[in-house]
């Protein structure tokens, strides 16, 4: 299953809540994509993922919009 969530317009700590709200309803091999576009959010997030072991991707757009796609894959 892939899910979802745009936490663009929205201050840390609300997409890193969101977030941990949608990895533990996650099944091995779904996927997340996140977007977001908040410093804080930006900083934290990948910081989080990586402390639980997630294996994720990141990319910039031009307007400095970041999108994470996390795979549950542990």
């Amino acid at each position: 299953m892939i899910y979802k969530y745009d936490g663009r317009g929205k201050k840390c700590p609300v997409p890193l809540v969101n977030l941990r709200l949608l990895l533990k309803n996650m099944n091995n091999g779904d996927l997340c994509i996140i977007t977001i576009d908040d410093r804080g959010s930006i900083n934290d997030i990948p910081k989080l993922l990586d402390k639980q072991g997630y294996h994720y991707q990141k990319q910039i757009n031009d307007n400095g919009v970041v999108e994470i796609s996390v795979s549950t894959y542990k």
